[in-house]
């Protein structure tokens, strides 16, 4: 059996069980409920082309898988190629999204609870994967806890940051953008991102499309555009998402809401994320 086949599979499964059984892969609420299932895993090389395009097409701080390592490892002399990013979809729970269905201004408690508590799984995700990859003599980071991550001002698109989960989930074969932004994956656009990059050697998944727009109906066919009507502020349209108008939303009253309803500093909205037709699969 190929060695490397091995590696991909276990870790896949090592992503996966972490996320059956932890205990923070909860809504912290009085039930305990769950805020994943199980996850979808992708691989990509940090030799491949996007990353480059992404640093050409966003701007010239975002920073390749590389860049990243050296930073993390400045005296280790090694190629972008000795690289592989492990990509992760975690999907909301089918109660977490009918909640959030029936909303229109503010998410429901659960999805604000998957957003803070669910993000704290996805921190503890991190942390397992780069832990065992250490013990097993790999060398790895996450692009999230690295010094470098920061918000950045695209000249072509405003808002963004020197990595991106979603772009690393689309350059590992885990899905594809819609006209609000979110990735459709095939277990839908209700999930959140994470990725760990490391030294080591695994084939890359295979990407099941040419256009980053594959999955949106409203690209794809010209029809659709639900998420245009789910959004609370008119941020998303027929050009596309407007990020600074969601941006002022979501920083603004939906983190007054956070903090009210969990005393928490963060924000959540996901209204573009459920109601529609790519809420839960490919459409």
């Amino acid at each position: 059996m190929n060695l490397r086949k091995d590696v991909s599979a276990w870790l896949k499964n090592l992503i996966k069980d972490f996320t059956k059984i932890s205990p923070t892969n909860s809504l912290r609420n009085e039930t305990n409920e769950r805020a994943w299932d199980e996850p979808l895993v992708g691989f990509s090389n940090g030799d491949d082309p996007l990353y480059r395009e992404y640093k050409r097409h966003i701007s010239d701080l975002y920073l390749t898988p590389l860049e990243l390592f050296t930073e993390a490892f400045p005296k280790e002399k090694i190629s972008d190629s000795d690289l592989t990013v492990i990509s992760w979809i975690l999907p909301h729970t089918a109660v977490i999204k009918a909640d959030n269905q029936q909303e229109t201004a503010l998410p429901s408690e659960r999805w604000a609870r998957a957003r803070f508590y669910g993000e704290e799984f996805n921190v503890a995700l991190r942390r397992h994967v780069i832990a065992v990859l250490h013990e097993a003599g790999y060398q790895a980071l996450a692009p999230s806890f690295s010094p470098l991550s920061k918000g950045i001002t695209s000249e072509r698109y405003g808002r963004a940051s020197t990595w991106s989960e979603r772009h690393a989930a689309y350059a590992s074969g885990l899905g594809t953008f819609g006209l609000c932004d979110g990735l459709i994956t095939a277990a839908g656009k209700a999930v959140r991102c994470g990725s760990v990059i490391a030294r080591i050697e695994i084939p890359a998944t295979t990407r099941p499309y040419r256009d980053h727009h594959a999955y949106c109906l409203f690209f794809s066919e010209g029809t659709c555009g639900a998420c245009i009507d789910r959004c609370p502020v008119g941020a998303i349209g027929k050009t596309g998402h407007d990020k600074g108008k969601c941006s002022k939303y979501t920083r603004s009253v939906t983190a007054d809401y956070m903090k009210s309803l969990l005393g928490v500093d963060s924000y959540a909205c996901g209204l573009c994320q459920t109601g529609v037709p790519c809420e839960s699969q490919i459409p």
